[in-house]
């Protein structure tokens, strides 16, 4: 089985980080390929860096689909442009937000996410509605940092300070909201006490089961593929 991990943001850093999580959950027979795009942003920290991510996503998930993927792993907590990728590809796709809260669902009756930039919780916040998951998750704060900023001692601190507040404020379960913290995950539940869990790791097992059960992306209705039509300018390579 090969999954594609494809990180919507230019670090190949990070990409690199994500993958190593990703391996360290995957079955024995299943093979994950990091993907860095050529074009976007280093980090995804807006409504505008999502948007510019697309190209760079649409590119790598072509290519992923000619190497035979046979799943793909949206790595971004803000899942971007989620619905054009699935429209973009067959095989099963889903973002680690969507797969942190299906875990932290079936393991607490309430959780809360944490994530890097105050900005970006009312993006947190929408997904969690889209998904249908608001009721259980009340909390949503921030260590307002930036995503790159998220590798020194100061950022680990400020992750277990927020995941124990939201402890004390009654959420069973931590969802990290950012695929920089991957590697955290186990040093931030041992000083927490409550499960903590990463939508990276978690988006590997759903995706294995998904592939297992033969499930692939519904082409009947809007995630049919894109209706083929010129583009102009630099977007050619993608029109018919």
């Amino acid at each position: 089985m090969n999954i594609h991990l494809i990180n919507p943001n230019t670090s190949h850093h990070m990409t690199e980080q994500m993958t190593q999580s990703a391996k360290a959950v995957a079955n024995a027979g299943t093979q994950i390929i990091g993907r860095t795009p050529k074009h976007g942003a280093v980090s995804i920290e807006s409504h505008f860096d999502e948007a510019m991510s697309i190209i760079g996503v649409a590119e790598e998930v072509r290519q992923a689909d000619s190497e035979n993927a046979n799943g793909m792993i949206l790595a971004c907590f803000g899942d971007p442009n989620i619905w054009a990728v699935r429209e973009l590809t067959d095989k099963p796709v889903i973002g680690i937000a969507q797969a942190g809260f299906v875990m932290a669902s079936m393991i607490s009756t309430q959780f809360a996410v944490v994530t890097s930039l105050q900005r970006t919780v009312i993006i947190a916040k929408h997904l969690l509605q889209q998904y249908g998951y608001a009721h259980l998750c009340p909390q949503v704060l921030a260590v307002d940092m930036p995503v790159l900023a998220l590798e020194d001692d100061t950022a680990f601190k400020a992750i277990i300070n927020k995941s124990i507040e939201a402890r004390d404020n009654g959420a069973g379960a931590i969802v990290l909201g950012c695929g920089g913290m991957s590697h955290l995950t186990e040093a931030i539940e041992q000083a927490v006490g409550i499960p903590v869990i990463d939508g990276v790791k978690s988006a590997v097992k759903l995706i294995e089961a998904m592939v297992g059960m033969n499930l692939k992306t519904s082409k009947h209705g809007d995630l049919a593929y894109p209706i083929a039509k010129p583009f102009l300018g630099d977007l050619q390579r993608f029109g018919a």
